[in-house]
């Protein structure tokens, strides 16, 4: 089962199905414009002021360039550096024709103000992302001396309608594997089916997370996490998938016994 915005699912669904999975949709999170874009719009009309800017989602990238064309100001990053999450997040990037300066080992926020460092102290850093992001880069960039300004480029919301039927087959056991993109993708499903009803069918399916901070969301509802992708891609949590189900002692539904 695919919790993913249903834009961004066919590649991870495509490689699923190619991998012989059977791919169920039940996309728990969307993506909107902000109510409101006035401190967006500030910070676009005065992008030369910023010597940093720091995008940690493709989503992000979207918004933001989006908003740019809206307002008629085509982003001049000439004598900047942009700064990338993650391989998805500078593919967008470069898609727009725009050079990414710094991608950091680790496909997180904590990686990536680790790995800018002293790069960005006493700079201006312009950081647009979504309304539910959390403050752990922001905070981390600021003890490195840099001055951030953090705009919402992105509304994170959730579905408008979905098929309860989905649930209902999950919840009997048609689906062996949950994959979640973001912490606020693994909320919405925890809202759907409450605390108590999550925790007691847990045990038959396994949950699978696309980096540390979703799968530090799940881990911090009293849930195993069975699957981790290495990088937070949907091709690095497909590959993860694809170990954990070739496994010897792997049965359906992720639950595990002794090898024979």
């Amino acid at each position: 089962m695919v919790t993913r915005a249903s834009a961004l699912s066919k590649e991870l669904r495509q490689r699923l199905e190619e991998l012989g999975a059977e791919v169920i949709l039940l996309p728990l999170v969307r993506f909107v414009e902000p109510e409101n874009t006035h401190e967006l719009d500030c910070a676009i009309r005065s992008l030369e002021q910023f010597d940093w800017l720091i995008f940690t989602s493709a989503n992000a990238v979207t918004f933001f360039l989006g908003r740019c064309r809206a307002l008629g100001y085509p982003p001049t990053v000439k004598g900047k550096e942009i700064a990338a999450v993650g391989s998805a997040t500078r593919l967008a990037l470069e898609k727009e024709g725009l050079r990414v300066s710094f991608v950091p080992a680790e496909f997180s926020g904590a990686g990536l103000a680790a790995g800018l460092g002293e790069a960005v102290a006493g700079k201006r850093v312009l950081l647009p992302r979504s309304d539910r992001a959390g403050e752990e880069l922001p905070s981390l960039l600021r003890k490195a001396a840099a001055n951030v300004t953090e705009v919402v480029a992105y509304r994170t919301a959730g579905p408008e309608t979905f098929d309860r039927s989905l649930i209902e087959s999950m919840l009997n056991g048609q689906a062996d594997a949950v994959t979640f993109f973001s912490p606020s993708a693994f909320h919405e499903f925890q809202s759907l089916i409450g605390a108590e009803g999550l925790a007691k069918w847990s045990s038959g399916v396994a949950f699978a997370a696309v980096g540390p901070v979703t799968a530090k969301a799940i881990r911090g509802a009293g849930l195993p996490v069975a699957v981790e992708a290495d990088e937070a891609t949907a091709y690095s949590l497909v590959a993860a998938l694809e170990r954990h189900f070739s496994a010897p002692e792997i049965k359906r539904g992720g639950s595990t016994t002794e090898a024979v």
